[in-house]
C-alpha cells in the first residue's frame, strides 16, 4: 500500500456547504409551511385583504425586491473575485441587505400607523408571520455577512475565508430567492 492511499481524501462537498445544504432544506419546508398557511387562509377569507385594511406598498416593495435582486448579483461576484474584490463585493451585499431592511421596516412602521398591527386581522397576522420570518432570515444573513466581512479584516488565511464565503453565498442566495416568491404571494395577488 502506497502512502497516498493512507491519506485521507477532501470529502467531495465541504462538510460546511453540506451543513448549510441541510439547514436550508429545513428552512425550504419553514418556508412552505408558512406559504402554505398563508394561502390556506387566504383561500378561505370572503375577502382579501378585507376590507378597510391599508393597502400593502406594493410600488416601494418592488423597488426594495430588485436591491435585494442586486445583492444576489453583488454576493455572486464576490464568491468569483480575486480577495480584494471580493471583500469590496461582500460590503456591497451587506449594504444592500441592510438597505433592504432599513425599507422594510420603514415600510412595517407606515402599516403600523395606518392601524395595520398583527392582531387586527388574519390577513395582517398572516402577512406579518411570513413576511416577518423572511425579514429575520434577511437580518441573520446580514449578520452573518458582517461577521464575515470582520473575520475576513482580520486576516484568516484566504482558504478559510473562501470556504466561509461559499457557505455564506448559500444562505445569503436562499433568503433572496424566497422572497419573489413572498413579493408575488402576498403584495401582487
Amino acid at each position: 500500500m502506497t502512502t497516498a492511499a493512507l491519506r485521507p481524501t477532501a470529502p467531495p462537498i465541504p462538510n460546511g456547504i453540506l451543513a448549510m445544504a441541510v439547514f436550508l432544506g429545513t428552512e425550504a419546508m419553514l418556508f412552505a409551511g408558512l406559504v402554505s398557511a398563508f394561502l390556506i387562509l387566504r383561500a378561505n377569507a370572503p375577502a382579501w385583504p378585507p376590507p378597510g385594511q391599508p393597502r400593502l406598498p406594493v410600488g416601494v416593495t418592488g423597488v426594495n425586491t430588485a436591491v435585494l435582486l442586486l445583492s444576489a448579483y453583488t454576493m455572486e461576484r464576490a464568491a468569483r473575485a480575486s480577495a480584494g474584490a471580493a471583500l469590496r463585493w461582500l460590503a456591497a451585499t451587506l449594504a444592500l441587505g441592510a438597505l433592504f431592511l432599513a425599507v422594510q421596516g420603514a415600510e412595517w412602521l407606515a402599516l403600523l400607523r395606518h392601524g395595520l398591527g398583527a392582531s387586527a386581522s388574519v390577513y395582517a397576522g398572516s402577512f406579518y408571520a411570513l413576511i416577518g420570518c423572511h425579514g429575520l432570515h434577511v437580518a441573520a444573513a446580514v449578520l452573518t455577512l458582517a461577521v464575515l466581512l470582520a473575520s475576513a479584516l482580520g486576516a484568516p488565511s484566504a482558504e478559510t475565508t473562501r470556504r466561509r464565503l461559499a457557505a455564506c453565498r448559500l444562505y445569503w442566495l436562499f433568503v433572496v430567492a424566497v422572497w419573489p416568491v413572498l413579493y408575488v404571494l402576498v403584495y401582487l395577488a
